[in-house]
């Protein structure tokens, strides 16, 4: 198991075959779906190749979505990371996507934006990337917000899958300047 990133409450680790059940308890939540695609796992099986598909991702692009653990109680919270977009999204394509999923049980508490911060920090800093994206079903006002808070900027809204989404930006430099005001 790899450890990339400790925060002060987190530790964000990549994503292993053992995740199954936090996963599948994760993903199963109707809730969790609900702004992105009601598309809930029903199945364990789902859950395997989910994150067999993550790992993969590690292998081919050095980067995928990792676990978020509970430092205290060692409990798999959800995922978060930043994911290299191959396919085309908005227009954009080879682009790195902040994203983050969490138990509901932990909505609400700072987390997503714990995580937001050290993978934007990650992206600029380790990755030496110039710029990073997100994007949220415009309905979804906990996710915006996260993404504002972590100093992402709505570029526009657009048609994703027949949703609309809002589509956010942080450059490096803007990164930097809120990072040394």
């Amino acid at each position: 198991m790899k450890t990339f990133i400790e925060t002060e409450r987190l530790i964000l680790r990549e994503l292993l075959p053992t995740d199954v059940d936090g996963m599948f308890e994760l993903d199963s939540d109707p809730e969790v779906h609900r702004y992105i695609g009601n598309k809930p796992v029903t199945s364990k099986q789902q859950v395997i190749e989910v994150i067999d598909f993550i790992r993969q991702q590690y292998k081919d692009n050095g980067i995928g979505r990792w676990a978020i653990i509970d430092k205290k109680a060692n409990d798999f919270m959800g995922w978060s990371g930043l994911k290299f977009m191959t396919e085309k999204t908005n227009n954009l394509v080879n682009y790195y996507d902040l994203g983050y999923r969490l138990k509901a049980k932990y909505w609400g508490q700072g987390y997503a934006t714990e995580t937001a911060f050290a993978f934007l920090e990650y992206a600029f800093e380790q990755l030496n990337t110039e710029e990073v994206y997100a994007m949220a079903n415009v309905e979804n006002a906990g996710s915006n917000n996260v993404l504002r808070k972590a100093g992402l900027k709505l570029i526009e809204t657009f048609d994703f899958e027949g949703i609309p989404h809002n589509w956010y930006k942080i450059a490096k430099k803007q990164y930097l300047a809120q990072c040394n005001p």
